[in-house]
């Protein structure tokens, strides 16, 4: 087969120019793709009219010249380079627009021919209709431009979405948090509000205690101080009366009468003198101790209660005040354990006398509450510590648990079966040595005992308002 019948059965369009630059080939697939008759080619020197509309070399014709690398890629702007696989062959792409309906796209290479002795013969350049590929790629550029805006448009809304939930996210955490902080609030205001309410219960208590003690005071003391009077007027009398039976007896011998005197003899005998001088001063003794102790019961109830005083803050004697106490709850302590007392010498405090009295009766009666099966001992001390005097209630009964000591000064909090206490006791008492700026602390042992120990300023840090109230 001829040069010529191998260009034109093949199915690649190609041609070849010599080294003057002269189509020499022009094969039939060259035709079908550029539009041109190989007649009109052959031997012409106008590829560049055919391609580029105007006289410029392709890409062949660099081959032919020798063209360097640079000077193709400048010419090519940068689309051709050397193929990989021929050495000093070139290949490239780009759309001629004159071409075809519309323009085609076009894949070529450019090959030297060279002679026996290598010289340059000329070159051989190859054509390839990539259009529809190129086409392809520009649909698959634009959807792919598209798909890239609608996911950039779908990242930014899924952004703003997020953005917004985060925002909804945080209004809900803080309006959570300010739930939370306003519950915290109520919660606390209504712990004050019971706790107040309480107060106020057991200050109403302690007023119709004061009222009871004082209406018992006023009806007992009446009675009470003309029996004491003449109780006084009575021992002076049988005083008399006793003078004057010795001096009856001593007169009954002489007594002329012997039947008067054997009378007298038996009449003393049989109503016993000698024993009634002798008991009659035990009796009266005893009765005055009696009445003695009633005046007492009476004015400690009217010390307990302080109902002969207003409510305001004044200085009393603390020990005076647990003496008082511990005689009005002396039937809740006897019977269960032995008191002792260890006083120190104190100086007066500023306070308010019956609601501390209030805290002495309810660290007593629980220590009396705390005794076993056996008769055990409470032991109420005082002192001072610098600017602060002290009192402390020390119990040998069961001991606090250790799960239950924090919760012991809870309103409502109560380890006695049901019926046996409020659980408000040493709640109570808690707010109230807290509103005389003091401190109420608990040692405790299991099966050895518990102490209280409360200790308070001798004078208030904050002048006290008349209404018996701290100012805050």
């Amino acid at each position: 087969m001829s040069l010529t019948g191998f260009f034109d059965a093949s199915p690649v369009a190609t041609f070849v120019i010599n080294t003057e630059h002269v189509v020499t080939y022009f094969n039939k697939a060259c035709e079908k793709l550029l539009g041109v008759n190989a007649a009109d080619m052959i031997g012409e020197r106008k590829l560049g009219l055919v391609f580029y509309n105007n006289d410029r070399p392709v890409l062949a014709d660099l081959i032919v010249d020798g063209t360097s690398s640079v000077g193709v890629a400048s010419l090519y702007t940068n689309q051709a380079h050397r193929s990989k696989l021929i050495a000093d062959a070139y290949e490239s792409e780009g759309f001629f627009p004159h071409l075809g309906d519309g323009g085609r796209w076009l894949f070529f290479t450019a090959t030297p021919l060279r002679n026996a002795d290598g010289s340059m013969a000329g070159a051989v350049e190859t054509l390839q209709d990539i259009t529809d590929r190129k086409r392809a790629e520009e649909d698959l550029l634009k959807h792919q431009s598209k798909l890239e805006e609608l996911i950039e448009k779908r990242t930014t809304e899924l952004a703003q979405a997020n953005r917004t939930l985060l925002e909804d996210v945080a209004r809900r955490e803080a309006a959570e948090t300010a739930l939370l902080s306003r519950n915290t609030e109520l919660n606390e205001l209504n712990a004050k509000l019971s706790m107040a309410q309480q107060h106020l219960v057991q200050s109403e208590k302690l007023a119709s205690i004061g009222q009871l003690a004082a209406g018992v005071a006023h009806e007992i003391n009446n009675p009470i101080g003309y029996i004491f009077s003449n109780f006084g007027t009575l021992e002076k009398y049988l005083t008399d009366l006793f003078q004057m039976l010795v001096a009856y007896e001593k007169a009954e011998p002489f007594h002329g009468n012997a039947q008067t005197v054997l009378a007298l003899a038996t009449l003393r005998n049989s109503i016993e003198l000698d024993f009634l001088k002798e008991d009659i001063p035990t009796l009266m003794r005893e009765s005055r101790e009696g009445i003695v102790r009633v005046r007492k019961i009476v004015q400690d109830l009217k010390d307990f209660s302080h109902v002969d005083a207003n409510l305001d803050w004044q200085f009393a004697n603390l020990n005076q005040g647990i003496d008082s106490t511990l005689n009005v709850v002396n039937n809740e302590v006897k019977y269960k354990a032995d008191l002792v007392k260890d006083y120190g010498d104190l100086p007066d405090i500023q306070c308010m006398p019956s609601q501390i009295n209030q805290v002495v009766m309810n660290l007593v009666v629980n220590a009396a509450h705390a005794m076993g099966a056996q008769r055990g001992k409470i032991t109420v001390r005082t002192g001072v510590a610098g600017d602060k005097v002290w009192f402390e209630v020390a119990d040998t009964g069961s001991g606090i648990p250790k799960e239950v000591l924090p919760r012991i000064f809870d309103p409502f909090y109560t380890t006695k079966p049901v019926g046996h206490g409020t659980g408000l006791g040493l709640s109570l008492s808690y707010g109230i040595v807290q509103k005389h700026h003091g401190t109420i602390d608990v040692q405790t042992e299991m099966t050895k005992g518990s102490t209280f120990r409360v200790m308070l300023p001798v004078k208030q840090p904050n002048p006290p308002v008349a209404d018996g109230a701290l100012p805050t």
